[in-house]
């Protein structure tokens, strides 16, 4: 019975601090390619540059829009393992709600954007 237990607990931990993993900001997992702008008690505003072929790394934003500077073609793969390949265009924008993923650069040349999360949730 105490094998049980200890194995309900672990498992309950494993699946708190797994999700911790994808929680993490954007210019945390990858302060290569992503740079805070700004940020202050209502906004955060990121800078994102991918090359072809890079990934950002699985990461968390709370409610956001995006302005996209470049063209490009990007892989979004979702914490729940779906994906979708997008294509965009400068001067697109997007709203989003909060949300955790993955972009993956699947284009030929460098896709910039400028993100801006929204810190003020009521």
């Amino acid at each position: 019975m105490k094998a049980i237990s200890v194995f309900f607990l672990f498992s309950a931990m494993m699946l708190v601090f797994g999700k911790m993993n994808y929680a993490q900001e954007a210019d945390k997992v990858a302060p290569d390619k992503v740079k805070v702008l700004l940020e202050n008690d209502k906004v955060k505003v990121l800078d994102f540059k991918l090359k072809p072929g890079e990934e950002t790394g699985m990461h968390s934003h709370p409610n956001y829009i995006v302005y996209f500077l470049t063209d490009g073609k990007m892989m979004t793969a979702m914490a729940d393992g779906k994906s979708t390949e997008s294509e965009v265009k400068a001067g697109d924008i997007s709203w989003s709600e909060g949300l955790t993923h993955n972009n993956k650069n699947t284009g030929k040349t460098e896709a910039h954007a400028i993100v801006i999360e929204l810190k003020d949730q009521k």
